[in-house]
């Protein structure tokens, strides 16, 4: 018999569904959660709860995914998790500091407020606002759209990197209405024009009848995430609503990073003497904030 058919009969004569692979998975990775950090298979298999064999299967999948690594007989955390768990603690900084101003900018616009950050050529959103009449734009938080045919995706490629535009374009540029902009120039110009607004515009090139002003969040440099209003009376209101989306963009940057980097600067050069004699932080301190219990 089988081990993953060993483990059925058990869950049958238990009376409980037999667990599935990634709920074997989860199970494993919990094992990490309050422990030290290095756990043999044997340690896994007393915390998980998980058969020895299917442990060591898990184990060995996970190392090869970065989730985990392994030296001799134990295993610890891998760069990917807590590449993962930097991402997350990220994300969800962004959106605490986002909140309280996105909820003023539904309160003064009546629009649907969007938080969205880039991955890869699509957007994902952290953050939806809106009430009962907003239902009629497809979004959600946690999905995805192309970002070439949104506001908030030309908001964030257009202070992003040349080779991720590049990137986009090559993905391919599909039309998903009639308005959709889908020649590389014609992108490529909307990109500038977006950078010299500091806003970006969606005139139903993702939905019919979807209209959205985005901007990025962003200092000196590249953008890290956009704001968005849609809605389906937008398009009367565009250039009304684009200095309150800017605005808005701007407080969460402060509230996130301060006065701005300028001001940063000169703090530095100022106190540089005194600076360059603080002691570093440790590595251990630095790290806190990517502990696994945190965010998993």
């Amino acid at each position: 018999m089988t081990t993953s058919a060993f483990e059925a009969v058990e869950s049958v004569e238990s009376g409980m569904p037999p667990l599935s692979l990634l709920e074997k998975a989860a199970k494993v990775l919990s094992a990490f959660e309050s422990a030290g950090p290095r756990l043999t298979l044997t340690d896994v298999v007393q915390r998980s709860g998980i058969r020895r064999s299917s442990a060591h299967r898990i184990l060995d999948q996970l190392v090869q995914l970065r989730w985990l690594e392994r030296e001799g007989r134990d295993y610890r955390l891998g760069m990917g998790m807590l590449e993962l768990g930097a991402m997350a603690s990220h994300h969800n900084r962004l959106r605490r500091a986002a909140l309280p101003h996105l909820h003023a900018l539904h309160e003064s616009t009546g629009h649907l407020v969007h938080l969205t950050v880039l991955d890869g050529s699509e957007v994902v959103y952290l953050e939806r606002i809106g009430g009962a009449d907003d239902s009629v734009v497809p979004s959600r938080m946690g999905g995805r759209q192309p970002a070439y045919c949104t506001a908030s995706g030309k908001a964030i490629l257009a202070f992003s990197d040349g080779p991720l535009v590049e990137q986009v374009i090559r993905d391919g540029l599909r039309p998903r209405t009639p308005r959709t902009l889908t020649r590389p120039e014609s992108f490529r110009r909307e990109l500038a024009a977006t950078r010299e607004r500091g806003v970006a515009f969606d005139h139903e090139e993702g939905y019919r009848g979807v209209f959205c002003v985005a901007a990025p969040l962003r200092g000196a440099g590249r953008a890290v995430a956009a704001i968005s209003v849609c809605g389906h009376g937008v398009h009367r209101e565009m250039e009304r609503l684009a200095p309150a989306v800017r605005g808005c963009a701007r407080s969460v940057w402060q509230s996130l990073f301060g006065p701005g980097r300028q001001s940063e600067k000169r703090g530095q050069a100022v106190g540089a003497a005194s600076a360059a004699e603080a002691p570093q932080p440790s590595m251990d301190h630095m790290m806190t904030w990517l502990r696994f219990s945190d965010w998993m």
